[in-house]
């Protein structure tokens, strides 16, 4: 058996959580010992599709005539198009037909949460969809004090200070326009977005909060594997106040990296995260400056632990136990 880890337009979609998904895909087909490629013109007999251009639904029906084993992950819905970039509300609805035409090219859809999989189901696609996490590489973002030091060091904070972050695109799904409100609000804490999208695609709103920020408000931007797992372990907090997720491996990477986690109560979180056991969750942003000040000033307990109970049970080698499965259904 060997997998196609397709990666055409890939290179569009390699700084978002998509391009993450493909990479603990590759890591996953390591750890099993299953020969994968990433060049289409190889043999193979099982093909991975992770994004819904049009290449992409090529690909699919170039392989199905090959009799090859299409496996579409559904890291999109339509709900989670929605406020994203400029007039992706307009085109929701004609998004959501494309997505049904990818998918439904499949032999399985895979996508990462039960939440997601009741989205899908809720489409009346005609092929069969299984629910397993995007999974995350907990022994990466093992604890380590260097990694705590090497961030403080890099943005120029002293030990003493509280730092908040959260990671994704500048985009209103996200939360960002949340995140600068609290930011604004408690100038005694210091506050990091990392994440990237070109200031053109997203609203006005979006884009003048970037382009003029508060003094305690930071945007790196993106940045690579290794400077996002220091700012992890370098933080005190990880906000998540993204309004509309099909998982969130940002979460789970913050998770694994035993910082406190706050969420925004969302659906996607409602039967695999529970309020004041692994995380906390809030829904408005009195809610969340409360919830916050009891976080950091040590007020509530702390929940690390649990939280990474949640992230061992979606490290990629439990992850990869559960795709084996999978295939084998199929065969």
């Amino acid at each position: 058996m060997k997998v196609l880890l397709y990666s055409g337009s890939l290179k569009i979609v390699n700084k978002s959580g998509v391009g993450q998904a493909v990479r603990h895909q590759e890591k996953t087909l390591k750890l099993l010992n299953i020969p994968y490629t990433t060049d289409f013109r190889d043999d193979f007999d099982i093909v991975h599709l992770n994004t819904i251009f049009p290449d992409s639904r090529i690909m699919s029906t170039l392989a199905k005539k090959k009799g090859k084993m299409v496996i579409y992950y559904a890291h999109s819905t339509m709900e989670d198009f929605r406020n994203s970039f400029r007039g992706s509300n307009l085109f929701a609805p004609f998004f959501k037909k494309w997505i049904i035409y990818c998918y439904n090219s499949a032999d399985i859809i895979i996508t990462p949460t039960e939440y997601s999989k009741v989205l899908l189901e809720s489409y009346r696609l005609n092929r069969p969809i299984f629910s397993l996490s995007n999974g995350v590489d907990t022994d990466y973002f093992a604890r380590n004090f260097d990694a705590r030091k090497r961030f403080r060091d890099q943005y120029d904070l002293k030990e003493q200070e509280k730092v908040i972050i959260s990671v994704g695109h500048y985009i209103e799904r996200k939360g960002i326009l949340d995140f600068v409100r609290i930011a604004e609000q408690m100038p005694e804490y210091q506050f990091f977005w990392f994440g990237y999208t070109n200031l053109n695609l997203v609203p006005n709103s979006v884009r003048e909060v970037i382009e003029n920020p508060l003094p305690n408000l930071h945007f790196p931007g993106y940045v690579n594997g290794n400077d996002l797992r220091d700012a992890y372990l370098g933080s005190d907090l990880f906000l998540f106040l993204t309004l509309e997720e099909t998982e969130g491996i940002v979460l789970l990477e913050a998770l694994a990296s035993k910082i406190p986690v706050l969420v925004r109560d969302i659906p996607v979180y409602a039967n695999w995260l529970t309020d004041g056991v692994n995380v906390h969750k809030g829904i408005t942003i009195q809610d969340f400056k409360e919830k916050i000040v009891n976080i950091l000033e040590g007020i509530v307990p702390d929940l690390t632990e649990n939280g990474y109970l949640i992230a061992q049970q979606r490290d990629l080698k439990a992850i990869g136990k559960l795709l084996l499965n999978i295939y084998d259904l199929k065969h």
